[in-house]
């Protein structure tokens, strides 16, 4: 009887050690690539990327790791209001490989990041002049955006300047004009959105700290579900004029799963007018503001 006994508890044992087997093979583990996402009915059962999502972190502020700072000293009747809060750097490596001009060409950018000229493009962060965000930065600014899809097409909207974009997955072909927001050829590797973007004409911001691209600079987005509610976003920017060497950026993107999300408006233009143009009206330069 002891004997049998035994038995049973190793046969119990083995059952229930297949039984935890066969349970975590059909079980979904988030981040370790074995996540299945659903397909899509209008893209022919490729990967569904379509809903609204946002990045949660400090990349617009700066990509690189940073410290609490103020954004600029003539900022300090706003008091906290436009303080930069502290963030770890999204760039692989730590810090992105600039050459050294276009180190010094950085800081020059920053150095006049609230100049609010027409003349002067690439001068004074585009944010500031509800310029287009650009590629990448559209896409972790702190604003929700919408990807839409077909087989055919693409669609990213994003909310801030109403900026959108076209990923064009089949007739794939260059830019045959310099914008913003550049080019995007997409083709899919596995269950990985890959988008090139190019033809870029030269005055984009990657955040608020200077970093930037060049019309020579060569983006490649990569997308990937890896969780009901969570994606992961890789960003390779390659431009020897400008960078040493290829370098990426990486971050999760988030839904936003309340069940009236949606993107709505924020056309910025008229908050930057007065900046803009203000000194061609009659009369000159806009008053200085009073405290």
């Amino acid at each position: 009887m002891r004997n049998w006994s035994n038995g049973l508890r190793v046969v119990a044992i083995g059952a229930a050690g297949l039984a935890v087997v066969v349970f975590l093979a059909g079980t979904t583990v988030v981040g370790q690539g074995t996540y299945q996402a659903p397909r899509s009915p209008y893209a022919d059962g490729t990967p569904d990327l379509s809903g609204i999502w946002q990045a949660m972190n400090t990349a617009n502020w700066n990509l690189e790791d940073h410290p609490m700072s103020e954004y600029h000293l003539s900022n300090w009747r706003l008091g906290a209001l436009f303080g930069v809060p502290a963030g770890q750097s999204y760039v692989e490596g730590g810090t992105i490989p600039y050459t050294t001009a276009a180190l010094a060409t950085r800081k020059e950018k920053f150095e006049a990041r609230l100049l609010a000229d027409v003349y002067q493009p690439e001068l004074g962060d585009p944010e500031l002049k509800c310029y287009l965000p650009g590629t990448p930065r559209a896409t972790y600014m702190p604003y929700p955006f919408q990807i839409t899809q077909t087989s055919r097409f693409i669609h990213l909207k994003y909310t801030f300047a109403n900026a959108d974009r076209i990923v064009h997955m089949q007739d794939h072909r260059p830019s045959s004009v310099d914008t913003w927001m550049g080019w995007s050829n997409g083709s899919w590797d596995g269950d990985t959105l890959v988008i090139e973007v190019t033809g870029f004409h030269g005055y984009g911001w990657l955040d608020r700290a200077g970093n930037f691209i060049a019309n020579g600079t060569k983006v490649t987005e990569r997308y990937t579900r890896t969780g009901p509610d969570h994606m992961m976003y890789e960003v390779t920017l390659e431009d020897p004029e400008i960078y040493t060497r290829p370098w990426k950026i990486k971050m999760p993107l988030y839904r936003n799963v309340e069940p009236n999300a949606q993107i709505l408006e924020y056309r910025c233009v008229e908050l930057s007018e007065e900046a803009l143009y203000g000194r061609l009206k009659k009369g000159g330069a806009r008053p200085t503001d009073q405290p």
